[in-house]
């Protein structure tokens, strides 16, 4: 009897079992597996997207590569475009794009300034950011109705490229908007308390302290918008596009052709569809280049402001 108690008591004190007896670290083991399976969904997951996007870029490039050449990336289109090259397509997206994003950031950035430093907490705040979430996700097509009704016509622009930059504007802004209120809320409150305990304004702690700490994050919200405005056809095909214009826009009223409407017109509505297929697929090619290198640029800015800022 005084043997059964005495090695009972020996297992009590056994660090590899619990006060009742049952073995440590079951939990913990279930935790490490559980952690495990999740790690390797999500790596599948990230493989699944990047093989897709290799995949995407390996077939535009193997049926595009041939028809890019300086006269393709340098001339315009003719002879019922089956000849020719796609530069004043090239030219109207870049204006286009950069055009939304000069109207689109500074508003975006200052409407997620006041949501976060100034609006006071409540039902208002609440109802704004479900407008903002839910203009985040309604469909490219309805803007560009929105584009047509309200620029176009309401306001005599006419189909242009003003009338189609701020039709993208208005469909990036949600996205920037809540990008750059989620890197102002990344800021530490202590950096805003340091700041007006030193007897800085406001003001001056949200543009001097708060904005340059939220600046890549804010980074982060414009590639997305860009991004965005770059690749759409339908606000442009409302607003600003046109099947052809043979020479580069000379001012902002001027319509414009389109790199996604150029592909579009090609493969739908061309007059010899078969004979453009090396161009659409080039003319593909050069799109995802061309939004990949506005990408590209705006992220190495974002990571050369970071490291200054560290």
């Amino acid at each position: 009897m005084l043997n059964l108690q005495t090695e009972s008591i020996n297992l009590k004190q056994d660090s590899r079992f619990g006060k009742n007896g049952a073995p440590q670290g079951t939990p913990k083991s279930r935790r490490r597996l559980y952690q495990s399976i999740v790690f390797n969904l999500l790596r599948a997951a990230a493989l699944v997207n990047g093989a897709a996007l290799a995949i995407i870029l390996w077939f535009m490039l193997a049926r595009g590569w041939r028809a890019i050449n300086w006269e393709f990336l340098t001339t315009a289109p003719y002879d019922s475009m089956t000849k020719g090259g796609i530069l004043p397509c090239i030219v109207g997206t870049l204006c286009l794009g950069l055009g939304a994003m000069v109207v689109a950031f500074p508003i975006g950035v200052a409407s997620a300034i006041y949501l976060n430093e100034y609006a006071r907490p409540g039902k208002v705040l609440r109802i704004i950011r479900l407008g903002i979430n839910n203009l985040a996700g309604v469909p490219s097509v309805v803007f560009g109705l929105f584009g047509l009704a309200f620029f176009v016509i309401y306001l005599e622009m006419g189909v242009s490229l003003l009338a189609g930059a701020l039709t993208l504007a208005a469909m990036s802004l949600p996205v920037i908007i809540g990008a750059s209120e989620e890197a102002l809320k990344s800021v530490p409150d202590t950096y805003r308390e340091a700041s007006l305990g030193l007897g800085a304004t406001k003001w001056q702690t949200i543009y001097r302290v708060v904005l340059p700490a939220a600046m890549p994050g804010i980074l982060t919200g414009g590639i997305l918008g860009l991004s965005r405005a770059a690749g759409e056809l339908a606000p442009v095909m409302f607003t600003a596009a046109v099947y052809f214009a043979p020479k580069l826009p000379s001012s902002p009223f001027s319509e414009v052709m389109t790199l996604p409407y150029h592909i579009y017109v090609l493969a739908t509505a061309g007059t010899e569809i078969e004979a453009t297929r090396p161009l659409q697929y080039g003319s593909a090619l050069v799109l995802i280049v061309l939004v990949l290198g506005m990408n590209l640029a705006a992220i190495i800015y974002r990571a050369r402001l970071r490291n200054r800022l560290s």
